[in-house]
This record gives structure tokens, C-alpha cells and sequence, in this order.
């Protein structure tokens, strides 16, 4: 599966007969000001793609914090954005593709196969001198159809048998996963059996990917082996996409489970583990 391009690669494509639709996912936990950031600098010919709003149905405690969108949403957004049948799709953001990702592994999973995301995003850009603009983009609508399905996905009921058959990756901070801090969600901690790898761990000092080899050896150390369940998942879905797109990277099929952390600890009678690891499970008391 192709999953990165290269700020060079890309320079070249813009310049084709048909150049790839750039989509730009500025988005940060507990902040608003993507509009804001894309408005001031983007890359020639972006368009903004809202994370709440577009890549996301709207939060409901029993489904988390950012569910995954309407098939028939989403795929009104991505005409919106001027996706059109047969175009190539390159998504970025400016923290190392850890927001973009969500929109590339949504379009995957409507079936579009040309998309891939930035390496280094808008960082990459910028410190290769290339040409940035400013103000907004109106793209004109697109005719794409798109499907739905096309990417594995773990529901609340299938992580368990994850950790258990298989690896179930938390890619919270390391502080979150142990239970130590919890500013968003209602519950502490980590699912049974998960083990940690913060998203952030993907990417090189600069921001870009690690060597598929590289990420590879770190995934099988965690115990990711051939034929056994991947999934992973972050406190609301957007981070764990990342982490699906590093193990695609380095060739290893994984699962989302797009509910996450904000959907789990949400869920009465469900278990909660604390510490490093094999830490102690604590199934709290219904309510009511």
C-alpha cells in the first residue's frame, strides 16, 4: 500500500496535466484555529478539510468523541473538496500527518486507493522552499462516487479478542495509557491488554516517517507477528489512524477501532487497566 509522498514527488505532480487534490487537515486537540492556520499558509491549491465537521458525525458519549462519518456525508464533503473519478488525493497537516491521517484512512476506506499523505506535511514544504499561499480555496464540485467498507475496523465488542489472539496498540502519551492523567475522557487508563505506542513515535526528529524496516522491528517488538489481529486505537480515533497508516507502511495490515478510549471508558461495565502495562484491571460497579 502506498502511503506517503515525498515534498519532491509532489512538487513534480503539481506540475502534471493532472494534478492531485491537496487536502489540508490542520487540526489539534482542544484547539479551533485550523481554519484560522490554513487561512494565513497552506500549499498552492488546498482546500481546507474540517476534522469535526467533515470527518467526523457529531460526539455521542456511547460512540466517542469523533465517530466516523455518514458513508453519504462524507461523500457529499469529498465532492465538496472537487474530487472528481480518477483523481490522486495528498493530505497533510503540521504535526507529521497525525491529523491527516484520519482523512486518509477515510477515503481508503470509501474505496479511494490514490491518496496518500504528505511526509512531513507542511513542515517538509516550507523547509524545502517551496511556494505557499494564502486565503481560502473554493474548489469546484466533484463527481467522485465513493463506496464504504474498504478498511479493516475493530468495534467495541472485537478488542478484547485483539489483545488476546493478537496486539492491540493504545498510540496515547505514555502518561494517558498508564492512567496517570486523563484531561478528556471520563475514565483513566487503558484497555485490558493494550500495549502503548504513542503515535508521535512514527516520525523522525524532522517529521517524517521512519523507515518502514525501522517501524517494522519496533511493531514486531511490541508483539505484532504475521497472521495474528492488529488494531489500534488513541482517545478518540484520529491519532490511532496514524498508527494504522505507519504499520501500512511498513507493510502490516491493522484495524481501527474508531471508537477508542472516549468510547470505552464511556461504557459502563467496561474493565479498565492502569500502570505500565500489566497493570491492575478494575471493572467499575454498574450505575443505576
Amino acid at each position: 500500500m502506498d502511503v506517503v509522498m515525498s515534498v519532491q514527488e509532489l512538487a513534480q505532480a503539481l506540475g502534471s496535466d493532472r494534478p492531485p487534490v491537496l487536502l489540508d487537515v490542520r487540526w489539534v486537540l482542544g484547539a479551533s484555529d485550523g481554519r484560522g492556520k490554513y487561512l494565513r499558509e497552506h500549499l498552492p491549491g488546498a482546500v481546507y478539510v474540517d476534522m469535526d465537521t467533515e470527518l467526523s458525525a457529531p460526539a455521542v458519549p456511547a460512540e466517542g468523541r469523533h465517530p466516523l462519518p455518514d458513508p453519504a456525508a462524507f461523500a457529499d464533503a469529498a465532492r465538496s473538496w472537487g474530487l472528481n473519478q480518477g483523481d490522486a488525493v495528498v493530505v497533510y497537516d503540521d504535526a507529521g500527518g497525525t491529523a491527516a491521517a484520519r482523512a486518509w484512512w477515510l477515503l481508503r476506506h470509501a474505496g479511494w486507493n490514490e491518496v496518500r499523505l504528505l511526509d512531513g506535511g507542511l513542515g517538509a514544504w516550507r523547509a524545502a522552499g517551496l511556494a505557499l499561499e494564502s486565503g481560502p480555496v473554493k474548489a469546484t464540485e466533484g463527481t467522485a462516487q465513493l463506496s464504504w467498507g474498504h478498511m479493516p475496523v475493530a468495534g467495541l465488542a472485537d478488542v478484547d479478542g485483539v489483545a488476546a489472539a493478537g496486539t492491540l496498540i493504545d498510540a496515547r502519551a505514555p502518561e494517558r495509557y498508564r492512567g496517570e492523567t486523563e484531561p478528556v475522557d471520563p475514565r483513566a487508563g487503558h484497555i485490558p491488554g493494550a500495549v502503548n505506542r504513542p503515535s508521535t513515535a512514527n516520525l523522525a526528529p524532522e517529521g517524517t516517517f521512519r523507515a518502514p524496516d525501522e517501524l517494522r522491528s519496533e511493531f514486531q517488538a511490541l508483539g505484532v507477528r504475521p497472521g495474528a489481529p492488529v488494531a489500534a486505537y488513541c482517545g478518540s480515533g484520529i491519532f490511532a489512524a496514524h498508527e494504522v497508516a505507519a504499520l501500512a507502511y511498513a507493510g502490516i495490515p491493522a484495524a481501527l477501532y474508531p471508537g477508542s478510549w472516549s468510547q470505552w471508558s464511556n461504557t459502563p461495565g467496561a474493565p479498565v487497566a492502569t500502570g505500565p502495562g500489566a497493570g491492575r484491571a478494575e471493572v467499575p460497579p454498574e450505575k443505576g
